[in-house]
């Protein structure tokens, strides 16, 4: 029922936030990739809650257990299922709401699709399920990088009415925002201080980038990749616009500008992102995700309950004011994952066309 993605990489998810463990299926990765627990660690230990005082404070061990598909270190071409146990939840947190719907939430839409709902944590829709999401992105920021060469990294672009001034790769991995300017780190922190004593949240942008990407991966027409990385980018919670390129910044742009010139020494600008007719030019792939503004929270909103009573809803327990501080290793795994796929796809269909010349360099 839709909880799998990708057609030669296929990545199924399972679990719910409260519930004993969360899980994936990754079927179709290539045999002989090195494999272990502790090559997960580190996306994990990014993603994961309680990092700094600035997320949720619910703190998951997230240790991650090979079940299948690796034998000896190795992958061996079957399916690698992987468990996360959930070791932290405090299901009792939700009591005083399990029988109205929150605003914003996905508490009515699921009620209303299901007949039932799981109201632990938000169930199946909870952001604990991007925790797989990571682990398979891991899987497939490893293979790109040893087959292509490809890096896939990202960072917090926006935070409300905030933007970097610079990007420094070099700070974005220094600070609990995966923020690019060092410079700005102290004010994030009092805004976000701020934000959490009111009780109140805020949205945010991340964008992430694909160096190493060479031309030709994609499938027109059904199977653009930039279709394939929006619908990816968009099945994270709270994902609520996805812009390839400049986006919507290409409306007030003139064609003379947008189109991206090129000469022998390579590509003159990349105004579409590194992606021509759903298929990668060998520029960088640019990608931006916005989400929106945490809709669990301790301020009163006027709501609806299971009976159609009009209620009071306050939201207590461990939620992020910001879901974008932790959103950053999630974008980045959606987009390894499509890579992988789509890279998976060009060799089975055109692995003997070779290199075409001219090549441009991106």
């Amino acid at each position: 029922m839709s909880n799998t993605f990708g057609r030669l990489l296929r990545v199924t998810t399972f679990g719910e936030s409260h519930g004993p463990a969360i899980g994936c299926v990754v079927d179709g990765c290539p045999p002989g990739l090195e494999l272990a627990p502790e090559d997960f660690e580190r996306d994990l230990q990014r993603r994961a809650t309680g990092r700094s005082r600035h997320t949720s404070q619910r703190r998951e061990q997230d240790a991650v257990e090979i079940l299948s598909g690796v034998y000896e270190g190795r992958t061996t071409g079957t399916p690698i299922a992987l468990l996360v146990r959930n070791t932290d939840a405090r299901s009792k947190d939700y009591d005083g709401i399990a029988d109205r719907f929150r605003p914003g939430h996905a508490d009515y839409t699921y009620w209303q699709k299901y007949g039932l709902r799981d109201p632990r944590g938000g169930g199946r829709a909870s952001a604990r399920e991007t925790t797989m999401r990571v682990a398979a992105g891991v899987i497939a920021k490893k293979w790109l990088s040893l087959r292509h060469g490809v890096l896939v990294r990202g960072y917090l672009a926006q935070i409300g009415t905030l933007v970097p001034r610079e990007c420094d790769w070099a700070s974005v991995e220094r600070n609990p925002f995966f923020w690019p300017d060092a410079e700005q780190v102290p004010e994030l922190e009092s805004f976000m201080d701020a934000l959490r004593k009111s009780g109140d949240s805020v949205g945010a942008r991340i964008s992430v980038i694909a160096s190493g990407v060479p031309p030709g991966w994609g499938e027109p027409v059904y199977g653009k990749l930039d279709a394939e990385i929006a619908a990816a980018m968009m099945s994270i919670n709270a994902a609520k616009g996805v812009e390839i390129g400049d986006g919507f910044a290409s409306v007030m742009q003139r064609g003379s500008l947008h189109r991206d010139e090129a000469s022998a020494q390579g590509f003159l600008s990349n105004h579409a992102g590194g992606i021509l007719g759903g298929i990668s030019s060998g520029q960088q792939v640019v990608v931006s995700v916005a989400f929106k503004p945490t809709s669990s929270l301790r301020l009163p909103a006027r709501g609806v309950d299971v009976r159609g009573n009009e209620v009071e809803v306050v939201t207590t327990g461990r939620h992020d004011p910001c879901v974008g501080v932790r959103a950053t290793p999630i974008c980045e795994a959606m987009l390894a994952l499509v890579l992988m796929d789509q890279a998976l796809r060009h060799r089975a269909q055109c692995g003997d066309v070779g290199e075409v010349a001219p090549r441009i360099p991106g």
